[in-house]
């Protein structure tokens, strides 16, 4: 890789990284390490081909959303049971119900199987149609409606609490914290 390519790499992981971490946390159920790791192991092979990719952050998501795919493939690969930590102290008081929000959420989305949370994160939290899900998973769009639909079906099975929300009750959007999926 030339010094301008080198630079303009940094330049994008500076910049992108915590948006791609988000995903990638999304992606593996809140394993905080798992998406860490998920993600340097994106960035590595993007950085061999750095000067080819002309859409780098699409590129990056789709190789996180395949090594993902791989990952919960692998028949040898167990999932580890997380237990929830409590949210770290703020100086906000009003933020207890958010934070309250994303860790129902986190603990719901990872209690789904990795297809159906890969599903969800891609529709909502990525906000991709059903026909580029269908493309980057390899199914059809068909596949990915049932899917969504189960998904959210089981969402809120794990997770009543949510379907009592409604849209204006859950965490602003903006912000893209853990909250991909509104419940009705």
């Amino acid at each position: 890789m030339d010094a301008e390519a080198q630079e303009s790499f940094r330049e994008f992981v500076a910049n992108r990284s915590s948006a791609l971490l988000k995903t990638a946390v999304l992606l593996t159920g809140g394993d905080g390490h798992a998406a860490e790791d998920l993600l340097q192991n994106a960035l590595i092979k993007a950085a061999g081909r750095w000067h080819r990719i002309e859409e780098p952050e699409a590129y990056i998501r789709q190789i996180l959303y395949r090594q993902q795919i791989s990952r919960w493939r692998l028949k040898w690969w167990r999932r580890e049971l997380t237990v929830a930590e409590p949210p770290e102290p703020g100086a906000n008081p009003d933020a207890a119900p958010a934070a309250e929000l994303r860790l129902l959420m986190r603990g719901a989305l990872a209690r789904l199987t990795a297809r159906q949370r890969t599903v969800l994160v891609l529709r909502y939290f990525d906000d991709l149609p059903e026909a580029d899900v269908a493309r980057i998973l390899g199914c059809s769009v068909g596949t990915v409606r049932s899917t969504t639909h189960r998904s959210l079906a089981r969402l809120r099975t794990l997770a009543p609490e949510l379907a009592a929300l409604g849209p204006a009750d859950a965490a602003p959007r903006p912000s893209r914290d853990f909250s991909p999926v509104e419940v009705r």
